[in-house]
C-alpha cells in the first residue's frame, strides 16, 4: 500500500472533474431541502448510505481485480437515471485521463479502449486504485469520501455557507463513512467468491428524479 497514492487520489485538486458536480445538492438547495449547516448533514448522509455505498463497492470490486466490463454493467444497472448514468462515464472518462497520467497500467488502457466513451467513474477509480498499490478498501474511502464532500463543498458555493460549517458536516460523517467504506469493501470481498450480485443495490430515488429535472435545466451552476 502506497500512503501517498491514498493521499493524492483522495486529494480534491486531483483533476478528475469532480468540483464541477454538485452530487446532487443544486436541485436540493432550489426545492429547499438544504438549506443549512444541519440538512446538508441530512443530505450527505442520506447519499452516503445510498449512491456511495453503491459506488464505493464497486470501486473496491475493480480495486480488488474483478472484471471491470462486468463492473461497468453492474454499474449501469444500479443507476436507473439516465442522466446519472451520464455523469458517471463523463467523470469516468475524466478520470480515466487523470489515472492514466499518474497510474499508467495496462488495465486502465484496456478499460480505456473497451470503453472510449467512458467507464462509470467507481470502476475508474478501482482501477486506478489498483494501479496505484492501494487497497480494495482504499478506494472505498475514496469513492465513499467524494460522495460527501462534493455536496459539501457545492453547498458553500450554492448558500453561501460558512466553510466551516460545510467541514464540521464532514467531520461528524467521519465514523458513518469508514463503515460504509468498510461495509463496500466487505461486499466486493463477497463478490469475488459470489459474483455481482453481492454488491450493494442500494437506491435513492429522489436523488434520480432531481437529477432528471436539473438535467433539464437551461442555467444550472454545476453540471450535475
Amino acid at each position: 500500500m502506497s500512503r501517498a497514492a491514498l493521499l493524492v487520489l483522495a486529494d480534491g485538486r486531483f483533476p478528475a472533474g469532480g468540483h464541477a458536480h454538485s452530487g446532487g445538492v443544486e436541485p436540493a438547495v432550489k426545492a429547499g431541502r438544504v438549506h443549512d449547516a444541519a440538512s446538508l448533514a441530512s443530505f450527505c448522509r442520506g447519499r452516503l448510505h445510498t449512491a456511495g455505498l453503491v459506488s464505493a463497492s464497486l470501486a473496491a470490486a475493480a480495486a480488488l481485480g474483478l472484471d471491470p466490463l462486468a463492473l461497468d454493467e453492474a454499474a449501469d444497472a444500479r443507476t436507473p437515471s439516465p442522466a446519472l448514468r451520464a455523469t458517471a462515464r463523463k467523470l469516468g472518462r475524466q478520470m480515466m485521463r487523470a489515472a492514466r497520467a499518474a497510474w499508467p497500467s495496462a488495465s486502465l488502457d484496456a478499460l480505456a479502449v473497451a470503453r472510449p466513451r467512458g467507464a462509470h467513474q467507481p470502476v475508474v477509480l478501482g482501477l486506478a486504485a489498483r494501479a496505484g498499490g492501494l487497497s480494495a478498501s482504499d478506494a472505498a474511502h475514496c469513492v465513499a469520501y467524494e460522495t460527501v464532500s462534493g455536496p459539501a463543498t457545492a453547498a458553500v458555493r450554492l448558500l453561501s455557507l460558512d466553510p466551516f460549517d460545510a467541514t464540521r458536516v464532514l467531520a461528524g460523517l467521519a465514523g458513518e463513512l469508514d463503515a460504509v467504506a468498510e461495509r463496500a469493501a466487505r461486499a466486493a470481498v463477497s463478490a469475488a467468491a459470489e459474483g455481482l450480485s453481492a454488491l450493494p443495490a442500494a437506491s435513492a430515488p429522489l436523488l434520480d428524479v432531481m437529477a432528471e429535472a436539473h438535467a433539464a435545466w437551461p442555467v444550472r451552476l454545476f453540471a450535475s
